[in-house]
């Protein structure tokens, strides 16, 4: 009876925590591209830290990472990190913080701009690789941008020299799809109005990088932790093997 109540409430308890999170990442309306991170691609993770010290920096801090131990694992020398992607007067061994007032900020923005370090756990890679992508022009909001991840976000879209500015075709709403192919019948395009620095797939690979980044940054020890992962699972395996043996010596003699 108590093994039955406890498997009851192991269970309520996942369904809360996975089911919310289910909720939150289709939140807006708006079909989520998938973004697998890879963090084994050095260069990816390379190219994200400078998109994010280009554009995001400025606001959005990664407080509880570190110059150095950022540069240690992607690889980059340490003149290098200090030259080009830190701040003039920065130690390597700092926290990734910036000088962003929080009151002078949330009278801009409405809001404090969010630490970055955890976003990609939080909100998920899917979500934010979306998000970055899907900034569209909206004259009645404030920054004269919207975005169809995030609706009535109050953030203005930093990347736009590099994706140049899209228009909704859907006129505000969520993007309609096929009911037989699942493409998309509305959504957002390009608008000749501002162009980016960047073609379409150059855009989305810069967002990947970003993204890539950022997922690294939410958990620094992902390779090391599946690489310790294995030797865990190969030793429980050949002490499984060893504790059968033993047992069946021991009882071999009982009927």
């Amino acid at each position: 009876m108590k093994r039955t109540q406890l498997l009851k409430r192991t269970i309520a308890v996942l369904m809360f925590a996975v089911l919310p999170l289910g909720a939150f990442a289709a939140s807006g309306g708006y079909p989520l591209d998938e973004m697998v991170p890879d963090m084994t691609d050095k260069a990816s993770l390379q190219r994200g830290a400078k998109t994010y010290m280009n554009y995001c920096y400025g606001c959005h801090a990664t407080g509880f990472q570190r110059y150095e131990r950022v540069a240690d694992d992607l690889g980059i020398p340490h003149d290098l990190m200090m030259e080009n992607l830190m701040p003039a007067g920065g130690k390597i061994g700092d926290l990734m913080t910036n000088g962003m007032d929080p009151k002078e900020s949330k009278n801009w923005f409405g809001a404090t701009p969010p630490d970055l370090t955890l976003v990609a756990r939080v909100r998920g890679t899917d979500w934010l690789y979306t998000y970055l992508r899907t900034f569209y022009l909206d004259p009645k909001r404030p920054y004269g941008v919207n975005n169809k991840v995030f609706p009535d976000v109050g953030m203005p879209h930093v990347l736009l020299e590099l994706q140049g500015a899209q228009v909704d075709t859907c006129g505000g709403g969520a993007s309609q799809l096929d009911t037989l192919t699942g493409e998309k019948l509305c959504g957002l395009e390009p608008d000749s109005s501002i162009k980016g620095s960047m073609t379409p797939g150059q855009f989305d690979q810069a967002m990947y990088d970003l993204v890539n980044f950022l997922s690294y940054s939410g958990e620094p020890m992902q390779l090391e932790r599946q690489r310790l992962g294995i030797y865990v699972l190969l030793f429980l395996l050949v002490f499984f093997v060893v504790a059968y043996l033993l047992k069946r010596e021991y009882w071999k003699d009982v009927h």
